[in-house]
């Protein structure tokens, strides 16, 4: 299938699964165990309706989003990736371009392939910088120095890996980093050419902020065990708060009670996120979480919606249900890894070409108007034997 027939995300993915090895594919589109949680993500959207209105004027159709005194022309960002470049080669820079040049924003992450120098210079302006906090400190305070330094204004703090997510994928392709080429491995390389020589292109992927901890440690298993810290506390993110002068956000959010606590803490914002269904297998999909947070903290703090956006309208359905903003992570992928800069546009125009429409079917020509004083007109019901929630204009 050429890039001119995919239709959809799913029609691109399809194509990205074609034209990278299994061991790199899976390592982006996996989720954690039995991946019920991935599936369930997507699956959600499809369970939340919305009722059109006629005979109202959508000759033009506004989707720009004002969020931290910034307007984008859409209201979706680029969620972070780790290690998305063994992905597709060049994935990080082809993907912070697109965003500069669509007037998104791009959330560089700390596993990266690329330094979040060089992809702070390529957002320009509309990067933010992903935060996993170590269990030392100094590698910590190492991180956010360099993306003060780098010009980054938002921080997003990674809440929701106190403990490695059971990969399944990962376990049965013997994944390692830096990849070991082993038989399987240079097969899998022979039968995906393109992607082998675009690699041989851009060399050996490798997580590009913690170089120097590559450097001085055994395994890449010692560097995971230093990224994830079982002992991060509301404590530490309230010093993170005090540290960090820009905007702070706080991903990996699903109960209503944390978000709470994220705007007594003084943070600008939370990402109602599951990690794309990559840590847990059996925790609630994110459109789910969004009501009741939603309902907890509207008006008080901005709320992003991640995980399982794969429509346009799916970003229509998380702002009727409280969301401000939503971020997308796969579905970018899945763009580059089908076509390289072609594939990440043609990606970036179906969720966007999708959600004008999705807007002018609903008759509401603005984005922005469904918000929390729009909601109100919603009726919001949950059935007593099944998870679904039905919205509809009165």
């Amino acid at each position: 299938m050429g890039l001119d027939r995919a239709a959809s995300i799913d029609d691109l993915r399809l194509r990205a699964k074609n034209r990278i090895p299994r061991f790199a594919f899976d390592l982006v589109d996996g989720g954690a165990e039995s991946e019920r949680n991935m599936r369930r993500n997507t699956e959600a959207f499809e369970e939340v309706e919305l009722t059109p209105r006629y005979m109202v004027d959508v000759s033009n159709i506004d989707i720009s989003a004002t969020v931290f005194g910034q307007t984008f022309d859409a209201p979706l960002g680029m969620a972070p990736i780790g290690m998305l470049n063994a992905f597709w080669p060049g994935a990080d820079l082809t993907l912070a371009q697109l965003c500069k040049a669509k007037n998104i924003p791009y959330t560089a992450s700390s596993a990266s392939s690329t330094t979040l120098e060089e992809l702070a210079e390529a957002a320009d302006g509309n990067g933010w910088f992903q935060l996993y906090v170590s269990r030392d400190p100094t590698v910590t305070e190492g991180l956010i120095a360099r993306a003060e330094a780098a010009g980054y204004t938002t921080l997003m703090v990674t809440a929701d890996v106190p403990a490695a997510g059971k990969r399944d994928r990962d376990i049965r392709n013997q994944l390692a980093v830096p990849f070991r080429f082993t038989p399987e491995v240079i097969l899998q390389c022979a039968m995906n050419p393109r992607w082998a020589l675009t690699s041989l292109k851009h060399g050996k992927p490798n997580v590009a902020n913690y170089a120097d901890l590559l450097q001085s440690a055994t395994s890449y298993a010692d560097v995971q065990k230093t990224l994830i810290t079982p002992g991060f506390t509301w404590e530490d993110l309230k010093r993170l708060r005090t540290r960090w002068k820009g905007r702070l956000l706080v991903k990996g959010i699903l109960h209503a009670q944390d978000a709470l606590s994220c705007t007594e803490l003084g943070c600008d914002g939370i990402i109602v996120s599951n990690h794309g269904g990559r840590q847990v297998a059996f925790g609630p999909p994110t459109i789910e979480a969004l009501p009741s947070i939603a309902e907890a903290v509207a008006g008080r703090m901005t709320i992003i919606l991640d995980s399982g956006i794969r429509r346009g309208a799916d970003i229509l359905r998380a702002k009727a249900l409280g969301a401000d903003f939503a971020l997308a992570g796969r579905a970018f992928a899945y763009g580059v890894g089908a076509g390289g800069n072609a594939g990440a546009q043609h990606a970036f125009e179906i969720l966007q070409l999708e959600l004008i429409r999705a807007l002018g079917q609903l008759g509401i020509p603005s984005y922005e108007t469904i918000g929390a004083s729009e909601l109100s007109t919603f009726k919001a019901t949950t059935s007593s034997d099944q998870s679904s929630i039905q919205l509809d204009y009165p």
